[in-house]
């Protein structure tokens, strides 16, 4: 188990970016996509202790569907952050699907209420 703690920061531009804390010394993190590194990944100093850490976006991560950067200890692969990319069609259709599921819900709590609110009258 990593005594490393990532806290986000902001995700703009295509570049994520975090505050590394804990651990001694210069902490060895890593993004993946998948099971594949991400490049552009840079680690500094910040200004009031930790480590910046900031994660461009890989080409690869950019089209349909969702793709989910996992930002892990290096030492012992703990997981310490992820952020997903959705884009595409296919997100499209399940944003929708989502949308039609929650409308059937509240038209569902709809009717109950309105149905309580007959009876205790």
């Amino acid at each position: 188990m990593s005594d490393l703690t990532v806290t986000k920061l902001t995700f703009r531009a295509g570049v994520w970016e975090g505050l590394v804390q804990g651990g001694a010394g210069r902490p060895a993190v890593e993004a993946m996509l998948g099971d594949t590194p991400v490049a552009g990944v840079t680690l500094t100093e910040g200004p009031t202790g930790g480590h910046l850490l900031r994660v461009q976006v890989p080409s690869e991560a950019i089209g349909d569907g969702i793709q989910t950067v996992v930002i892990r200890d290096a030492a012992d692969g703990t997981t310490l952050a992820q952020f997903a990319v959705l884009a595409g069609e296919a997100l499209e259709d399940t944003m929708r699907a989502e949308i039609d599921l929650l409308r059937a819900e509240l038209d569902l709590l709809k009717r109950a209420f309105r149905r309580h609110c007959v009876e205790t009258l």
